[in-house]
């Protein structure tokens, strides 16, 4: 039965949809047959170049990739399906035997990439991740809006940075032991708000629990980002059982209409087929141009085309969206009060979530890091209350602010 299963996942794609009623089980490592099609590299910088640098990927051949792959009964050909992308600290994946009931319960297919680990530079980390992706979204009538890439320690950092760069293909993020702050571009920190919702996943001794818990879900909350933090007790540092991921699952699915509604209004929002450069670029102008329609969203869609300029510099709708932004700088400028409040926004859930984990309990293995962490804080409440114009946050930093300065043992 393995070898059947095996010999039927190594199909091209078309045979493969044919054929995957009987597709079930574990696979404990499938070959990536293509390279991706999924513009990888914004991942790692604030454009998407037409040609990958010449100092990534050196050597590197996407068909050498594999990873292991989970496919529960009852998973129908015709029907779109969910996944879990699993990138580990190590570079040998061995989820499934951890999370596979909760993947069984919940129809959702599971795959963990091999060779990605936390020794891997990050261009390759992140190739090989979305290597994997397109591959078994060619074998597979995958949802991006029930796609959940998830990861372990450093991977789950790897996992956060790929979704908040990307969150067109994703619904959700399941970082375990570790997590990450949004991207500075505006229209991206709105789109992760809008559309991904993140499951934390962390054990009762982890040395990362109080990143996970204060800093993290303090900042998440105070931006309005939807997410939830699990705490597995009797768990360090490790990946919870399925008992723990079954609710994590339960509670993501249970904002996947709100997921499909907002790919309803705004189709570029989630994106189920790759687009090339020239339709994704035109595809985000033509949603930023409708939304700049609004006069509530005049802000949000000035953004998204400031960031088609920069990601997409060389191409014709860079220079429409360049076109639309200096005739705005020369009429009304009401938006950019909304530019300087959400700005205010992100420095103040930035200072409470710094303060929050800095003035904490810190394992032994960041000790030596308090002073800094405490330094940041001051420096980012010093910031706030140079603002003056949320009082009840400066208020807070005037408080906070002599008390941190306490811990760093200063006047």
């Amino acid at each position: 039965m393995r070898l059947l299963i095996l010999s039927l996942l190594l199909l091209p794609a078309a045979r493969l949809h044919a054929q995957q009623r009987s597709l079930t089980g574990h696979a404990p490592s499938v070959a990536v047959a293509n390279e991706t099609r999924l513009d990888w590299m914004f991942a790692l910088a604030n454009q998407s170049p037409a040609k990958v640098p010449a100092d990534w990927l050196n050597g590197y051949d996407s068909t050498k990739q594999t990873y292991e792959l989970f496919v529960p009964p009852k998973i129908s050909p015709r029907n779109l399906v969910p996944l879990i992308l699993f990138v580990p600290p190590s570079n040998r994946s061995n989820i499934v035997r951890v999370w596979q009931d909760a993947c069984t319960k919940h129809s959702v297919i599971l795959a963990g990439v091999h060779e990605a680990g936390n020794d891997v530079d990050m261009p390759t980390r992140v190739r090989i991740v979305m290597d994997v992706l397109d591959d078994i979204r060619r074998r597979f009538n995958v949802d991006p809006d029930k796609t959940y890439i998830s990861g372990f320690s450093g991977g789950g950092r790897v996992a956060c940075s790929i979704a908040f760069a990307l969150p067109e293909y994703f619904g959700g993020v399941i970082p375990v032991c570790a997590g990450s702050s949004l991207r500075q571009e505006p229209w991206l920190r709105q789109r992760v708000v809008d559309r991904l919702s993140i499951a934390q996943l962390t054990g009762e001794s982890d040395f990362n629990r109080g990143e996970c818990e204060r800093l993290h879900q303090t900042e998440m909350d105070e931006i309005g980002v939807r997410c939830k933090t699990w705490v597995a007790p009797g768990l360090g540092h490790g990946v919870p059982n399925s008992k723990v991921l079954d609710e994590a699952l339960t509670w993501l699915e249970q904002d996947v209409a709100a997921r499909k509604k907002l790919a309803k209004d705004w189709p570029a929002s989630s994106l189920a087929e790759p687009l090339s450069r020239e339709d994704w670029a035109a595809a985000l102008l033509a949603e930023g141009q409708k939304r700049a329609k609004n006069p509530q969203q005049l802000y949000s869609g000035l953004m998204q085309m400031k960031g088609v300029y920069a990601r997409w510099n060389d191409l014709p709708q860079a220079k429409t969206a360049l076109q639309i932004l200096t005739e705005a700088q020369n009429g009304d400028l009401s938006w950019e009060k909304e530019d300087i409040a959400e700005q205010r926004r992100f420095l103040i859930a930035r200072a409470r979530a710094v303060d929050a984990y800095a003035s904490g309990p810190l394992p032994k293995q960041y000790q030596n890091q308090k002073p800094n962490m405490l330094a940041a804080a001051v420096q980012l409440w010093e910031q706030v209350i140079q603002d003056g114009q949320d009082k009840k946050a400066v208020a807070e930093g005037e408080k906070r602010i002599p008390a941190l300065k306490e811990m760093l043992g200063q006047e």
